[in-house]
C-alpha cells in the first residue's frame, strides 16, 4: 500500500490560515456578471435578449450590440435564463458568481418555433445540448462543473471521464494517473481537440507520440467557457475523428477591467490576467481584449521529499487575444504550449519496485506549441471562418542500462530525437436559407516530421544446446519526410413538418494526402453521414444516425524506415471506421435530461504490426511513442455497445450526474481473428452528486467504476533473457489480452469554503482522491529478486548476476495500487 499527501509550503499555509481568520472581519461585497448573445447559427448579435437569474428579481436585457451586465449580484452560484422571440430558451446552470471577478458570458441561442401553449414544452429546451447537425451522442460541460469536479484536479481529460462512454484514467487499459480517453471502445488517438475553431493535437504533458495521453492537461479552465464532446455524428467539419471530437469554447477576456486570479494546490502553481487592450468606447469597453496564464508544476520537489525516483516537471503557458475590427469581423488569435522534463534518480532506500521505475522509465525532454489565429466575418444570414495555426512537438527520449548516470552507448535501450510540424490553414463558409442550414469549406495542411530512432525491442532466447529460440530484436533508423494533407467539406440540415418535428442532416467529406501510395485518390476516402431527430412528443426525441469517418495513419508510422531506409508503411490506407447509433432524449424538466443511446462501430484498415502480427489496438500505449515499426493495413474491429445518461442540472442546490455504459471491443490481427482490445473493460459507471451547502460551502463527491481490462501474460523465457538488458519483460503475444484485472474503483471527494471581500474574493479547497483507499488493480510486474540489504540480485549460483539473466530469480510483484492524493489549495480572485 502507498500513500502520498500533497501538502502546501508552510508560508502559504500561514498565509491561508491567517486569511481565514479574518474573514468574518471583512464585509462581503457583490458581483457581475457580463458578456454578450449571438445566434449560433448566423453568429450575428442579438439585442432585447432577456436575461434574468433563477431565484431572484435580478435580470436586464441585451443591448443594441448583443452586450449585457448584470451587478449587485450577491456571490452564490445561479442558474442564468436568456430568452428571445424566436428563439429556444437557453439555461447557463450552476454560473458562479464571486466579488473578486467578473462572469464573462458569450451565449448563443437556437432559433425554434414557439407557438402559444408550449411555453414550458420549450422551455424544457433549455437544457438540451444538440445539435441539427448532432442531435445525439454529445455532452457539454461548463467551467464551473470542471473546477468543482471531485477528483478532477482543474483537469478537462479527466472530468470527461463521467460522460457515458468515456474511459481512461485506471479504466479501459490505462494507468490511473494518465489521461488516455478511450470513447466507445476506440483508441486514445482516434480523437481529435478544437479550441476555438483551431485544431490543437497536443493537449497533454509529456504526451505519448502518436497517441494523445500523458498525466497531465494542459489547458487553463479559467480560460474555458465549455467542451462539447461529441461521440459519433460528427459534422463534416473536423478531418481525421474515428471517435470523438472535443470542442473547447475560450471566454473573451474582460473589457472593461483588468482583472486575475492565482491558484495554487499540492502540486502547481498557476496565475491568470486578463483585462483590456487599447482604447475603450463611450460604454466604457475596448474593442480588445487579452487573456494570458503561465503555470509551474512543483511535484518533482515533493517526490524528492517522498524518495520517489520520478522527477516529472513541467511549465504551461497560454494566451487568448480578441479583436473586434469591425461590426462584422473579430480576429481571434491564441496559443497554449509546454515544457516538460521527465527523469529519473536513485533513492536513497531502494526497493525491488523502485528498481522497476530505475529501469523502466526513460528521461522526457519534450515541448511543444500551437499557435493560431481565427478571422471570422459575418455575412448576410451567415458567417466566413478563416482559420491558420501552427503546431511544433518535439520529443527526446533516453533510456540506458542500468539506470540514471549511465551514458555508455553500448548499454542504450531508447533514443528518440523527433520533431513534427503542422501548419495548417482551414476556410469555411456557414448559412442559412429559409429552412436549410448549410456550411461548406476547405483545409490544407503542410506537414513535416524527422525522428532518429532507437529501440532494444528483446534479447534472443536460447535453449540449452544453443539453439536460438527467438532472435535478438532491434529498431534502429533515422528519418525525415513531408507531405501536404487536403480536405473538403459538405454539410446541409433542414427541419419539416409542423413545429420542427423532424431534422434532417446529411454531410460529405473527402481527404487527402501528397505522401502515401493512393493518398490522391480521394474516392477512396468519400465519408458520407446523415442523422435524424424525431419529437415523438414535445419532451421526448429519436434520434438516428449513421455516418463513415476516416483517419490518416500518424506521423510515426509513415515516417518509419526499415533497414534499407525504404519507407515501408507508404503502402497503408486510411483508417475507416463505420458508425451506426440510436438513441432516445428526454428532457421532463428544464433542468433535467435523459438519454439511452445503442452504438455499433465498424473498423476497416486498421494498422497490424508486421513483428508481431498483432492490431495495434491491442498493444495498449505507454510514455514513449506509438508506431515506429511496419505496419499493414490488413486489421478489423469492432465495437458496440448501450448507454445511459442522466443530468440534473442545479436545483435547489443540488446537482447531479449518472452515466452507464455496457459495450465490447475486439479487433482482429494477422491471423483474421477477434480478439480482445486494449481498452475492452466491457462496462463503465460513474456518478457525480454536489451540494452548495450555504455560506460559502460546497462539498461534492464522485464515483466510477470500470470493468477488468485485458492484458497479456508474461513469456517467462524471454522476459529472463530481456529483463536486464532492455529494462522491460516480454508478453506472450500468443495468449494475448486472454488474462483480466480486476474490476475498477474509485470515490473521489471535494469541498470548497468561499469567502469574498471587495473586489477580492478567495476559494478553499480540500481534494481527495480514491478517498475511500480502494484497489486500483494492475498487472503483476514482473522483476529479479534482490539481496536482502537491497545491494544486488539474487542469483541462482552465488555469482553476479548474468546480463541475460540465465542466473537470476524471477520474481511477480503484486501491482494493486492503493494511492490516495489529498490535494489543499486556493484560488484568489482579483
Amino acid at each position: 500500500m502507498s500513500f502520498s499527501v500533497r501538502c502546501l509550503p508552510p508560508v502559504v499555509a500561514q498565509l491561508l490560515m491567517l486569511l481565514f481568520l479574518t474573514a468574518t472581519a471583512l464585509a462581503q461585497s457583490t458581483g457581475t456578471i457580463s458578456g454578450s448573445v449571438r445566434d449560433r447559427k448566423t453568429q450575428e448579435l442579438l439585442p432585447g435578449v432577456t436575461i434574468t437569474l433563477e431565484g431572484t428579481t435580478l435580470g436586464t436585457a441585451s443591448d443594441g450590440e448583443g452586450r449585457f451586465r448584470l451587478t449587485g449580484i450577491p456571490p452564490g452560484s445561479y442558474n442564468l435564463r436568456a430568452t428571445f422571440i424566436g428563439y429556444d430558451p437557453l439555461l447557463r446552470a450552476n454560473v458562479l458568481v464571486n466579488s473578486g471577478n467578473a462572469n464573462v458570458l458569450s451565449l448563443e441561442l437556437n432559433s425554434g418555433t414557439q407557438q402559444l401553449g408550449e411555453v414550458q414544452v420549450v422551455a424544457n429546451r433549455a437544457i438540451r445540448v444538440a445539435t441539427a447537425e448532432t442531435p445525439l451522442s454529445v455532452q457539454r460541460i461548463t467551467t464551473e462543473e470542471i473546477k468543482s469536479n471531485p477528483g478532477g484536479n482543474f483537469d478537462i481529460s479527466k472530468v470527461v471521464q463521467t460522460l457515458p462512454g468515456v474511459g481512461g484514467g485506471g479504466t479501459g487499459g490505462t494507468a490511473g494517473f494518465r489521461n488516455d480517453i478511450i470513447i466507445r471502445g476506440g483508441a486514445p488517438n482516434e480523437n481529435v481537440y478544437y479550441l476555438d475553431g483551431i485544431e490543437v493535437p497536443v493537449i497533454n504533458h509529456f504526451q505519448t507520440q502518436g497517441s494523445a495521453g500523458g498525466p497531465a492537461g494542459i489547458l487553463n479552465v479559467s480560460f474555458i467557457e465549455d467542451v462539447t464532446l461529441s461521440t459519433s455524428a460528427f459534422h463534416a467539419r473536423y478531418d481525421n475523428p474515428l471517435s470523438s471530437v472535443l470542442q473547447f469554447r475560450q471566454r473573451d477576456g474582460n473589457a472593461e477591467r483588468v482583472q486575475g486570479n492565482l491558484r495554487t494546490s499540492g502540486t502547481e502553481v498557476a496565475g491568470t490576467l486578463e483585462g483590456p487592450l487599447g482604447r475603450k468606447d463611450s460604454s466604457g469597453r475596448a474593442r480588445t481584449t487579452f487573456l494570458l496564464s503561465a503555470r509551474r508544476s512543483y511535484l518533482q520537489l515533493l517526490f524528492k521529499v517522498l524518495d520517489l525516483p520520478i522527477r516529472p516537471d513541467y511549465y504551461d503557458f497560454q494566451y487568448k487575444v480578441t479583436s473586434k475590427i469591425s461590426p462584422k469581423t473579430t480576429l481571434t488569435t491564441l496559443g497554449l504550449g509546454a515544457i516538460d522534463h521527465f527523469r529519473v534518480e536513485v533513492p536513497s532506500k531502494t526497493t525491488p519496485e523502485k528498481e522497476l521505475i530505475l529501469r523502466r522509465n526513460p528521461t522526457i525532454a519534450q515541448w511543444n506549441y500551437t499557435a493560431g489565429l481565427n478571422l471570422r466575418h459575418l455575412i448576410r444570414k451567415g458567417f466566413v471562418n478563416v482559420a491558420l495555426s501552427r503546431t511544433q512537438l518535439h520529443n527526446a527520449l533516453d533510456l540506458f542500462e542500468g539506470g540514471p548516470g549511465v551514458t555508455d552507448e553500448n548499454k542504450r535501450i531508447l533514443l528518440t530525437r523527433s520533431m513534427e510540424t503542422e501548419n495548417k490553414l482551414r476556410a469555411d463558409v456557414n448559412g442559412t436559407a429559409g429552412r436549410w442550414q448549410y456550411s461548406y469549406g476547405l483545409m490544407g495542411q503542410y506537414v513535416q516530421y524527422d525522428n532518429r530512432f532507437f529501440n532494444r525491442v528483446r534479447r534472443a532466447v536460447v535453449d540449452a544446446s544453443g539453439q536460438v529460440l527467438q532472435p535478438d530484436v532491434d529498431v534502429r533508423f533515422q528519418t525525415a519526410i513531408d507531405f501536404f494533407r487536403f480536405g473538403a467539406f459538405g454539410q446541409l440540415t433542414g427541419s419539416f413538418l409542423d413545429g420542427d418535428r423532424l431534422t434532417l442532416s446529411a454531410g460529405l467529406r473527402t481527404d487527402g494526402n501528397s505522401f502515401t501510395t493512393d493518398g490522391r485518390n480521394l474516392g477512396r476516402t468519400l465519408s458520407p453521414r446523415v442523422s435524424a431527430s424525431y419529437a415523438l412528443r414535445p419532451t421526448l426525441n429519436l434520434n438516428v444516425s449513421v455516418g463513415r469517418y476516416y483517419k490518416i495513419p500518424v506521423n510515426t508510422l509513415l515516417g518509419f524506415r526499415d533497414d534499407a531506409g525504404n519507407l515501408v508503411n507508404k503502402n497503408n490506407r486510411y483508417i475507416q471506421s463505420d458508425h451506426y447509433v440510436t438513441g432516445l432524449e428526454w428532457l421532463p424538466g428544464p433542468a433535467t435530461r435523459f438519454t439511452l443511446e445503442g452504438f455499433y462501430k465498424k473498423y476497416n484498415d486498421y494498422p497490424v504490426s508486421v513483428r508481431d502480427g498483432l492490431s495495434l489496438a491491442n498493444l495498449g500505449g505507454d510514455f514513449t511513442a506509438l508506431g515506429n515499426e511496419a505496419v499493414t493495413s490488413t486489421g478489423r474491429g469492432r465495437a458496440y455497445g448501450l448507454e445511459f445518461f442522466f443530468q440534473q442540472k442545479l436545483t435547489n442546490k443540488v446537482f447531479a450526474v449518472v452515466s452507464l455504459t455496457g459495450f465490447r471491443s475486439e479487433f482482429t490481427g494477422r491471423d483474421g481473428v477477434y480478439k480482445p482490445s486494449a481498452w475492452d473493460s466491457r462496462f463503465l459507471a460513474s456518478a457525480l452528486l454536489g451540494r452548495k451547502l450555504g455560506r460559502g460551502w460546497e462539498m461534492g463527491i464522485k464515483y466510477r467504476a470500470a470493468g477488468g481490462s485485458p492484458y497479456t501474460p508474461y513469456d517467462l523465457a524471454a522476459s529472463q533473457a530481456s529483463f536486464l538488458p532492455t529494462g522491460r519483460p516480454v508478453l506472450d503475444y500468443a495468449r494475448l489480452n486472454t488474462q483480466r484485472l480486476k474490476p475498477f474503483q474509485q470515490f473521489d471527494f471535494r469541498l470548497d469554503k468561499r469567502l469574498n471581500w471587495r473586489k477580492l474574493s478567495l476559494d478553499l479547497f480540500l481534494d481527495v482522491q480514491n478517498a475511500f483507499v480502494l484497489n486500483n488493480p494492475g498487472p503483476d510486474e514482473y522483476a529479479f529478486q534482490r539481496l536482502p540489504d537491497n545491494s544486488g540480485f539474487v542469483t541462482t549460483d552465488g555469482q553476479p548476476i548474468q546480463n541475460n539473466g540465465s542466473n537470476a530469480v524471477p520474481i511477480l510483484l503484486a501491482n494493486d495500487n492503493r494511492l490516495v492524493t489529498p490535494t489543499v489549495g486556493f484560488i484568489l480572485e482579483f
